[in-house]
């Protein structure tokens, strides 16, 4: 399971780049959930079917489990906004379906907290068991304005790597920050990076970095 997160506009872009990318490249069933649909996909190496929550589901949860029963090898959920609909898709995830997903949160330590507030508080040790398993990686972007009025996107990249596994299971999600910061060799990037690198190459002002930057402070 891939998580994406944003406090702004490019994450719904982010997750098609995606999906076209797997249309692209490999021959799978690919099944998106979504409200609105917002990037029409056609046929390529795979087949893709889009649902509208609204017009051909009821809802995420409803159309995800609908999904589970047409074989899908790729299912992609606008947002999870219900415990339900998490809960199906980290089972789904768990039997090897690839399921992308999107969440509203300000940096990747706030993932795991929006999680779990929408779990009873029974169910909070499955949930942190299923997403230990399940999840592979987080990437939480931010769509910047650039000094020539276009859009640049700065991120930071987590790869679930064991040490991550350890912390979902056991301990709050600030904890994600340190193994970031740690695993640059297995591909991560923190935000500090990326949006120092913008700033470096003069494509932000230091006053976009500097808001962006208070919420890793």
């Amino acid at each position: 399971m891939l998580i994406t997160g944003s406090t702004s506009q490019g994450k719904t872009t982010s997750m098609a780049a995606m999906i076209d990318d797997v249309n692209a490249t490999y021959k799978k069933h690919i099944i998106t959930i979504e409200d609105p649909i917002e990037y029409v996909h056609t046929n390529k190496s795979g087949v893709v079917r889009q649902r509208e929550v609204g017009r051909d589901t009821q809802s995420f949860y409803t159309g995800l489990r609908a999904a589970l029963r047409q074989d899908p090898d790729v299912i992609a959920i606008g947002e999870m906004r219900d415990y339900e609909t998490i809960r199906i898709a980290l089972t789904a995830a768990e039997t090897g379906v690839l399921v992308f997903s999107t969440l509203h949160v300000i940096s990747i330590d706030k993932i795991l907290e929006r999680l779990l507030s929408y779990t009873p508080a029974t169910d909070e040790g499955q949930l942190r068991f299923l997403l230990a398993e399940s999840l592979q990686g987080i990437i939480h972007q931010e769509l910047l304005p650039t000094v020539n009025g276009e859009r640049r996107v700065a991120c930071e990249i987590l790869v679930v790597t064991g040490a991550a596994k350890n912390i979902i299971r056991r301990k709050g999600g600030y904890f994600l920050r340190s193994v970031i910061e740690t695993g640059k060799k297995h591909g991560m990037v923190t935000m500090v990076e990326s949006v120092n690198t913008l700033l470096e190459k003069k494509i932000i002002t230091e006053g976009v970095a500097k808001s962006v930057l208070a919420n890793y402070e």
